[in-house]
């Protein structure tokens, strides 16, 4: 409702950086972003604000995950308008069931939870190459340990472990990319831009599955997140 561009860090900053992460993680598995299966648990702001980056980039069959099982059509959610439209806007064949039923063949798991929501047996259910995002901070949904040598490509929210997913990525590249372009507002595609720029903050001969993920220390990033999101701001008008 402001005449200046608002951005709320914990909701897109972290849909930009899951978006970075995953670019450059389907390198590795050598999958097509059309064509994975996604489980989201946490429906929250950052779970929607993923989520709608997810289909935006091409993603289609995503399956949001909350305390009463997946979401879907026909399940009430009272005055709950965000959960009612990620469910008419996801989960294309309309599972129902837990979270069993949501991570058998699954490529993707992007936890924006509590700790220990999955367990390795159903992480072992998942797609062949599974990639796992586990970001509750500080306890994740699993741990890294736990799943591997099952799991292809593991990503935390923390600094002690490979593949940090760290909105700090973001943020500051961004505004200096909004600021430079006078920009009226922050677009689906300059969040995109962000997200395209951070995962380019690795070079392809250094990318590997411990390495997904530009170190936040790597000042070149900001720079290339500035200069890709000014791009985008002016290229779509705002």
């Amino acid at each position: 409702e402001l005449d200046i561009p608002v951005f709320h860090d914990d909701q897109h900053g972290t849909a930009v950086v899951v978006i970075a992460a995953l670019l450059n993680a389907l390198k590795i598995v050598g999958k097509n972003i059309e064509d994975l299966k996604v489980v989201v648990t946490g429906v929250g702001a950052a779970g929607v604000a993923t989520t709608n980056l997810m289909m935006l980039s091409g993603i289609k069959n995503i399956l949001g995950f909350d305390r009463a099982g997946i979401l879907h059509r026909g399940r009430e959610y009272e005055n709950n308008e965000t959960k009612a439209w990620f469910a008419e806007k996801t989960n294309p064949d309309n599972v129902k069931g837990g979270i069993d039923d949501a991570m058998k063949g699954a490529d993707l798991f992007i936890g924006l939870s509590a700790p220990g929501v999955i367990s390795i047996d159903q992480v072992k259910t998942m797609n062949k190459d599974p990639i796992v995002f586990a970001m509750a901070n500080p306890d994740p949904e699993i741990w890294p340990e736990e799943v591997e040598g099952i799991v292809k490509v593991m990503a935390t929210g923390r600094s002690d472990y490979p593949n940090q997913v760290n909105n700090a990525l973001c943020f500051p590249g961004l505004f200096r990319g909004v600021l430079d372009a006078r920009s009226k507002e922050i677009n689906d595609s300059m969040k995109l831009a962000a997200a395209r720029a951070i995962a380019d903050g690795v070079p392809s001969r250094h990318l590997n599955n411990d390495y997904i993920m530009p170190s936040i220390f790597d000042k070149s990033v900001v720079r290339k997140v500035a200069s890709e999101v000014a791009k985008a701001a002016k290229e779509s008008g705002a």
